[in-house]
């Protein structure tokens, strides 16, 4: 099952546009990556999507509506976690999640949600004393607070050291087997080939690729490279002149 339609969108800032006629479809139950370039367009994609972002073109459905019209709706089913989200610094890693669980009418036991995420021990500390890697899995918490059945997440790992970028990796393929479908932004290339079922691979505004990172590889070009990695096949992408 289709669960988010993305139609020739088209989004501008004055005088620079972002997103250039984007198509492409996300599935029920599976990790869709978005990768490219920084200023490709990734994070201005995600954000019209979920809502954030009002589209100057195209259409958008998310579960069958409107992330705009139906805001409210929409925001009880996805889940966003930001690349920029920060919480005061004084505030208690539990209070966040009591305060966001009050936001939804059915929300997640948080308590539990601690637990999941291996952030029972710190439901009193305060977020500006939490690692990065703590900050990041707060960040998840809070958006699945609200029972989504879709989980947006924006580079996830920028920032953290390897085994919390590895401990981060595992906390997404748990959100998937709970049923949620994942939509990750990354710019890393090992994150998206050990994670993703599929990959939009964006360029200038535009999408120029969305498949498996098998197929991805497969179809790669890469002059004298005998085994192209999904680095190469996404850099030869990236790279190529425009059409």
């Amino acid at each position: 099952m289709t669960v988010i339609e993305v139609a020739d969108l088209h989004k501008r800032y004055g005088g620079q546009v972002a997103v250039h006629d984007v198509s492409f479809e996300v599935n029920a139950g599976e990790i869709f990556g978005v990768v490219g370039p920084n200023g490709s367009g990734k994070t201005t994609t995600v954000e019209c999507v979920s809502g954030l972002r009002r589209p100057d073109g195209g259409t958008v459905r998310v579960l069958g509506l409107d992330p705009l019209r139906d805001r409210d709706r929409v925001r009880r089913q996805v889940g966003v976690q930001l690349q920029a989200a920060q919480l005061p610094d004084r505030m208690r890693v539990g209070e966040a999640l009591q305060l966001y669980s009050s936001f939804y009418p059915d929300p997640a036991d948080w308590r539990a949600l601690l637990d999941e995420l291996g952030l029972a021990d710190r439901r009193k500390v305060a977020f500006g004393k939490l690692s990065g890697g703590q900050k990041q899995r707060l960040s998840v918490a809070l958006a699945l607070v609200g029972n989504p059945r879709i989980a947006i997440l924006d580079e996830l790992t920028t920032g953290l050291d390897p085994q919390a970028r590895r401990d981060t990796w595992q906390v997404v393929r748990d959100i998937r087997d709970r049923g949620v479908t994942v939509v990750l932004v990354t710019h890393f290339m090992d994150e998206a080939e050990r994670l993703c079922d599929r990959i939009a691979v964006m360029r200038a505004g535009q999408i120029v690729a969305v498949d498996a990172p098998a197929a991805l590889v497969a179809a790669a070009e890469v002059p004298g490279v005998a085994r192209p990695t999904l680095e190469d096949a996404v850099l030869a992408l990236t790279n190529a002149p425009a059409a």
